[in-house]
């Protein structure tokens, strides 16, 4: 087949890093163009020198890449800057967002959140990009729009719970915990190393925007709490739940679910997930554990954020966007900082 003609809009990012390095080993992929305005006319090696390896395109700004010819374009930029551009784009041109700007339906719960909305008139296009959930839309989408990293770890264990009728949706409460990837590249003085190492802290106790996505595919409200830990990636999602079956039932909706999967696994009874098991990895790692109070059951579920929570998502809903076995480009070994 030909190879899939891809532009990388954001490249200079942490996500679109860890895109770069997974399409390099893609063997249906071929990178045409490297956006990154405000380092246009830079090597990429300038930015991530352990790509010095490959060959790769010079970053260029928007309006110097031609779409003659392209397949996808991945928009790996901050939160609500992906609108304007993704509408502008030729209609031939195959979206893959992994910001929030296409994430929710609901166009008043995103500006609640979010500020304006600058494409409602494309926003019923795009598809919730959850693959093992939204799969069979995702195969027909324009417009892909990848889970934030936090609803990523927090949705793929509760959906299949919730569409069990196995717990109260209601009473759900999620504490997670994430790597300092997770806030972006740009420099902020909480993610400083003297202000970041050797300590964790909660952060938006009050209300975080990503759960306004996970409330969008719940159907309910919950209660999310997250935290940042010191390291660079990774997330570990600790939730509590009342249960309205006993736990084995429960259990076995979440190994129903994902027994086929090839990216989720629930583990073995009493296996504990850790967020080093899936360094690097598209890997969700679940577990399901007898809750404290009786009645009620705690979950355990692990990604790493840059991969299976943003940029390993996005390649896997490629393939399914070109039909190609989803796995493709996401076993193999790959660059690795």
């Amino acid at each position: 087949m030909n190879k899939i003609s891809a532009v990388i809009i954001g490249a200079s990012g942490y996500t679109g890093a860890e895109l770069l390095r997974l399409l390099l080993v893609h063997p249906h992929v071929e990178i045409k163009a490297l956006v990154a305005d405000s380092n246009a006319g830079k090597e990429i090696t300038d930015i991530y020198p352990h790509f010095a390896v490959t060959k790769l395109p010079k970053l260029l700004k928007l309006d110097e890449v031609d779409f003659k010819g392209i397949d996808v374009a991945f928009c790996c930029l901050p939160h609500a800057t992906s609108q304007k551009i993704i509408k502008s784009l030729p209609k031939t041109v195959k979206v893959i967002d992994l910001a929030a700007d296409f994430r929710i339906q609901d166009i008043a719960l995103y500006e609640k959140w979010y500020g304006e909305h600058f494409a409602k008139d494309i926003q019923p296009e795009a598809v919730y990009g959850l693959t093992e959930i939204h799969r069979e839309k995702i195969k027909k989408a324009r417009i892909v729009a990848c889970p934030g990293c936090y609803p990523t770890s927090i949705l793929l264990p509760l959906l299949p719970l919730v569409a069990a009728n196995a717990i109260d949706k209601d009473e759900i409460i999620a504490d997670s915990k994430s790597g300092v990837t997770g806030a972006g590249r740009s420099l902020k003085q909480h993610l400083l190393f003297t202000e970041a190492n050797e300590g964790v802290s909660a952060y938006s106790v009050t209300g975080h925007r990503h759960s306004a996505e996970v409330v969008e595919q719940l159907g309910t409200n919950f209660t999310f709490v997250p935290h940042l830990i010191p390291m660079n990636r990774g997330i570990i999602s600790t939730i509590y739940v009342k249960l309205k079956t006993d736990l084995a039932t429960a259990r076995k909706a979440l190994e129903d679910k994902y027994k086929n999967e090839p990216f989720v696994k629930v583990l073995a009874n009493g296996a504990i997930p850790a967020t080093h098991s899936v360094r690097g990895t598209n890997y969700c790692l679940i577990n399901i554990f007898e809750g404290q109070k009786p009645g009620n059951a705690t979950i355990v579920s692990v990604i790493d954020n840059l991969n299976k929570g943003s940029s390993g998502q996005a390649v896997q809903n490629m393939n399914i966007m070109f039909n190609l076995p989803e796995t493709t480009g996401l076993l193999e070994t790959a660059i690795f900082p």
